[in-house]
């Protein structure tokens, strides 16, 4: 169906692109411990890849605004895909140094970035074309993500398991690659246009935006709203950035979203990075069973991603993310600490999987509602920023407590840490506006009236739920990806 072009078009080039960095996720650090011998040296390469990441989403922002979304994604799976080949050429070469291994990945992480956050920036305007509302759109952009959490460590395992780990990385590199085709060929060429591309655009845009329902019940005239929310067509890199910082500044809800979520991601890296590959050779188990443990936790988050696809836009926001993120959290540690059987671990992980999947739609269907159109790009990479602030740290703290007390006792400390943050940040107040800013049009949609996504059209915004004091939008912040 051609309404559905876009959508299918984003979530293809999301999906190919997330199964080679996933194959990635398997093979570099294996490559790295076999390499070394070292657990304190893998999290080091994991932190020189991830450091890189979260800043250039952090300043990628404005350009991706200014320059379009499209743009940005096909230059960066280009030059993603160039910095993923230098690990096997370099390394067949005998070019390969371990600081020149840094630099690459290094080098890798800076071109991920801004590519990640392109894709997602376009997920609102595929669900405006194809008239979907905005929970179904995001629960199908969890569902590609988890496909390929399934798939790309399978591979990965495999792979490195057949093979070893520098063919995977050249998998990891096509993948890239393909994403730039699929954008190229299957996105519609007007989708992902700059922010302010024509006047009549920005026009539009900027007087499409709702009035807004602030904390206190006071209603902002859609004049005052729109003033203050208005596209800077002109306005340079520093501005846009600075606007960016102001939005996000205002929000509460956002600010302790991406709070827990940089605790949450920390923890997620220090058991990809490191915890779980050192799991997998102190017991025996292999690269194969990395693979396996993570393709069934992605099995499991396919489901979880396919209820919240169907039921979501019904249930309370707030309830699910909670119940989904105790879910994920401290049983996985947990039996990697008591060491059981692999079928156990397996059991565990596939359950937690399953509370995994309710997490991103949920979280991506919440922080879209909340920035306006033309801020999309600045914000949602400065909030992706603060909440992977922590994934660079992850791996470096895994390896230097794996290496200084041994590993029994990390996994286990990790996973109580991982309750704490959830049970605390619940008895935050500002997690009811999760449900509060649905406002009368998700009632509506619940009870089968109306979809959320107006028709498409030059500037017209993707959600009708408004945030408190800020005109309606979104940004996606992933969570718990290794």
């Amino acid at each position: 169906m051609a309404r559905m072009r876009p959508v299918s078009g984003v979530l293809a080039a999301l999906s190919v692109a997330l199964t080679g960095t996933f194959v990635s996720s398997i093979a570099l650090p294996w490559y790295v411990l076999v390499t070394t011998g070292s657990a304190g040296w893998t999290g080091v390469v994991a932190f020189c890849e991830m450091a890189p990441y979260v800043a250039a989403k952090a300043v990628s922002g404005p350009l991706v605004d200014r320059l379009g979304p499209r743009r940005v994604s096909r230059a960066a799976d280009v030059f993603s895909a160039l910095a993923v080949t230098l690990v096997p050429l370099l390394h067949v070469l005998d070019l390969l140094p371990l600081w020149g291994l840094l630099v690459v990945v290094a080098l890798i992480g800076l071109t991920r970035g801004p590519g990640d956050l392109a894709k997602r920036v376009m997920i609102p305007e595929a669900a405006r074309r194809g008239r979907l509302p905005l929970e179904r759109a995001t629960g199908l952009a969890g569902v590609t993500e988890r496909l390929a959490l399934t798939v790309g460590p399978a591979a990965g395992g495999a792979l490195v398991a057949w093979v070893g780990p520098l063919p995977a990385l050249v998998l990891n590199a096509f993948c890239f690659a393909l994403g730039w085709l699929v954008v190229t060929v299957v996105v519609p060429r007007d989708m992902g246009a700059p922010v302010g591309a024509s006047p009549s655009e920005s026009h539009s845009e900027s007087h499409s935006v709702p009035s807004q329902n602030r904390a206190d019940g006071s209603d902002d005239d859609a004049a005052g709203t729109t003033a203050a929310v208005a596209p800077t067509d002109g306005a340079g890199y520093w501005r846009r950035l600075a606007e960016g910082f102001a939005f996000l500044r205002r929000d509460p809800l956002l600010l302790v979203i991406a709070a827990l979520i940089a605790v949450i991601n920390l923890l997620d890296s220090a058991m990809a990075a490191v915890l779980m590959p050192v799991w997998a050779r102190e017991t025996g188990n292999g690269p194969a069973a990395l693979g396996l443990l993570v393709a069934v936790m992605g099995v499991g988050a396919i489901v979880g991603s396919l209820v919240i696809t169907a039921f979501g836009h019904r249930l309370g926001r707030r309830m699910v993310f909670f119940a989904g993120l105790l879910t994920v959290g401290a049983p996985r540690f947990l039996v990697l600490a008591l060491d059981t059987h692999l079928a156990v671990a397996s059991a565990v992980f596939l359950v937690a999987g399953f509370g995994s999947g309710f997490l991103n739609p949920v979280l991506t269907a919440v922080i879209f509602e909340r920035i306006p159109p033309h801020l999309l790009g600045r914000v949602g990479g400065l909030l992706d920023a603060l909440a992977w602030i922590g994934i660079p740290f992850g791996g470096l703290l895994a390896g230097a407590a794996v290496t200084a007390f041994g590993w029994a006792p990390t996994p286990g400390v990790a996973g109580g840490i991982h309750l704490a943050a959830t049970l605390l940040a619940g008895l935050r107040p500002e997690w009811r506006e999760m449900d509060r800013d649905r406002g009368g049009t998700d009632k509506a949609v619940a009870e089968g009236g109306i979809d959320t996504v107006p028709p498409p059209g030059p500037g017209t915004p993707g959600a009708v739920a408004p945030p408190v004091g800020e005109a309606e939008r979104r940004s996606p912040a992933p969570i718990g990806e290794p």
